[in-house]
């Protein structure tokens, strides 16, 4: 029986959940991460250069 289980729950999951989407999810969020923390990188560091600039 528990092999049943096992396996049932398995192929219901392969069915349902396919890989492909679950890393396309994955890498969406990545890729817009990595532009709003180069983005604040960016910012950061133009704000430190006009600060040193006024003083």
């Amino acid at each position: 029986m528990k092999k049943f289980t096992l396996y049932s729950i398995s192929l219901f999951s392969l069915l349902l959940l396919t890989s492909c989407e679950a890393v396309e999810t994955i890498f969406k969020a990545g890729m817009w991460w990595g532009f709003i923390l180069v983005g604040g990188v960016i910012a950061l560091i133009i704000w430190l250069f006009s600060r040193g600039k006024n003083s």
